[in-house]
């Protein structure tokens, strides 16, 4: 993944999303208060992920969303198609210092998978 970037998605400006930092809003799932944040990225084939945005590689997705405690809560299937190189995804968790480690870790940074003996590890840089 890279060309990491904030996306501001335009469902945020309805009343069920309160900005609560930048990037970051609050809103209600199953009477929960969840805060959701969206990026968008540029997949690379080169290292075993999709070749568009429809193909949203499972690697390193899973990995980021393991290390910082989140899920995916939105696709974006109207933004993720085969002709569109840059794939968009919503990042959600009941913690809001889940979502700033990720931006912080992630916006602007190139993230992808590396062997490592008989590991696979996440490398972001």
């Amino acid at each position: 993944m890279k060309d990491i970037k904030n996306f501001e998605a335009p469902k945020y400006g309805v009343d069920d999303y309160t900005l609560v930092e930048d990037g970051i809003y609050r809103t209600e799932e199953n009477g929960e208060t969840v805060y959701v944040t969206s990026l968008s990225f540029v997949q690379e084939p080169e290292y075993g992920e999709g070749a568009n945005a429809v193909e949203i590689s499972q690697y390193p997705l899973e990995e980021i969303l393991d290390n910082f405690m989140c899920y995916i809560s939105d696709f974006y299937p109207e933004l993720n198609t085969a002709d569109s190189q840059t794939c968009c995804q919503e990042f959600a968790s009941g913690d809001i210092e889940d979502l700033q480690e990720l931006r912080a870790a992630l916006i602007g940074k190139h993230a992808y998978e590396k062997q490592n003996g008989q590991y696979v590890e996440l490398c972001i840089e």
